[in-house]
């Protein structure tokens, strides 16, 4: 009987632990909210919220966000974020319309800790935030977007309290559309967006790509054939719907190989290079638009354009990371971006000090007095000892 009555008990443990697994977990399917909100509301309920260190959390994140540097796709960064400091980190890019941005943030050592990753809209290179974009949601390491509007975004990146360590930190900016003419690429445009046309009377609402007749054009992405048709301007024609709201027009065309009310996938034949239209008095081309509902024509250029360059070798020494450094070279500047010739920031003084807190290329980033982030070429800079035993190390400033 005792026996028994142990094995019941045991089961209605089970049971409660499973109700209460699946009460959580319906919980999280009901609180819609990012998981960075969620975060601060679990500290709030904690009675944390008005602890120095949780309101210093708040304050990296913000500052990240306000002085992230300006970067350009491909970009790597190793960073040192120390578990006792909270620190985050900000990365300013420049997006157009139809391109793909992302995010990858490798922390191999900790793969427990939750890592905040969100976007933002800004004015402009030197004005505020406008709005949240998107975020990563919980567990994610890696966040995707494609902006609707040109302009400048910036990503933030923040461990929770008291986890960080070294992480590495990838931004990519690629097309969103395969390239339209087999075989060809960006060299082959030769008549872009805005160009005049009838003496300037009207502008050019797409791109031209040149390419012999009879060379294949493909669908630039999956979608559904609207029209098949001819008229006076583009000669023979296909419009095509994507699975983002797009519409693509494919223009003077010498054959039409796709019906109306198809599905296609991305490099599926939708008809050959040509010149038919207005164009017969033109080498063979395919004119390509992009048209957005309650936007009109948009320019494509940016759907098919891959920017240029490859990750640069680490070449920093990376035990400076996370440490205190001063000024090698009288004439050590700290650059808004990575590379030689962008607009400086600040010469630092003689006794000036920085916190280095990544590398990339030959570059580290550092974070300054005033909080603001920028980069410094790794040479001019020399390490600084500040460890003082027991206590958080200091840091030792000049005036901003």
């Amino acid at each position: 009987m005792a026996a028994r009555r142990s094995a019941g008990w045991a089961a209605a443990v089970a049971i409660a632990a499973a109700c209460s697994e699946m009460g959580r977990f319906a919980n999280e399917l009901v609180d819609r909210r990012p998981p960075r909100e969620k975060y601060l509301s679990g500290l709030a309920n904690a009675g944390l919220s008005e602890t120095a260190l949780v309101k210093d959390w708040i304050a990296a994140g913000q500052a990240a966000l306000e002085h992230a540097p300006v970067v350009t796709s491909p970009h790597e960064e190793l960073v040192a974020l120390p578990r006792g400091e909270p620190l985050a980190v900000g990365l300013k890019v420049e997006l157009k319309r139809g391109q793909l941005a992302r995010l990858d943030v490798m922390m191999t050592a900790d793969t427990v800790a939750q890592v905040f990753i969100d976007v933002w809209r800004a004015d402009s290179l030197a004005n505020g935030l406008v709005e949240v974009v998107t975020e990563a949601g919980a567990g994610q390491r890696v966040i995707e977007w494609e902006p609707r509007l040109d302009g400048w975004y910036v990503v933030r990146v923040q461990p929770e309290l008291l986890r960080g360590g070294r992480l590495a930190v990838r931004l990519t900016v690629a097309p969103t559309l395969a390239f339209p003419v087999t075989g060809r690429g960006e060299a082959d445009i030769l008549s872009k967006w805005g160009a005049p046309r009838d003496g300037g009377r009207r502008s050019h609402q797409g791109i031209d790509i040149f390419a012999r007749r009879g060379t294949p054009v493909i669908a630039a992405r999956r979608g559904r054939i609207l029209e098949v048709a001819e008229n006076d301007w583009g000669g023979l024609v296909v419009w095509l719907a994507d699975d983002r709201g797009n519409r693509h027009y494919y223009a003077h065309l010498s054959a039409q190989l796709v019906t109306a009310g198809s599905e296609v996938e991305v490099g599926d034949t939708i008809g050959l290079v040509g010149n038919t239209g207005n164009a017969r008095t033109t080498p063979p081309h395919l004119h390509f638009g992009i048209y957005r509902r309650g936007q009109g024509p948009v320019d494509p250029y940016w759907f098919l354009h891959r920017p240029p360059g490859r990750l640069p070798r680490l070449l920093a020494d990376t035990s400076m990371l996370g440490s205190h450094a001063r000024r090698r070279v009288a004439d050590a500047t700290v650059r808004r971006a990575p590379r030689a010739g962008t607009d400086t920031v600040r010469t630092l003084a003689a006794t000036d000090s920085v916190r280095v807190l990544a590398a990339t290329g030959g570059w580290y980033r550092v974070v300054m007095s005033d909080g603001s982030h920028g980069f410094v070429w790794a040479r001019s800079l020399a390490p600084v000892d500040v460890a003082i035993a027991g206590a958080r190390e200091p840091i030792a400033f000049s005036a901003p």
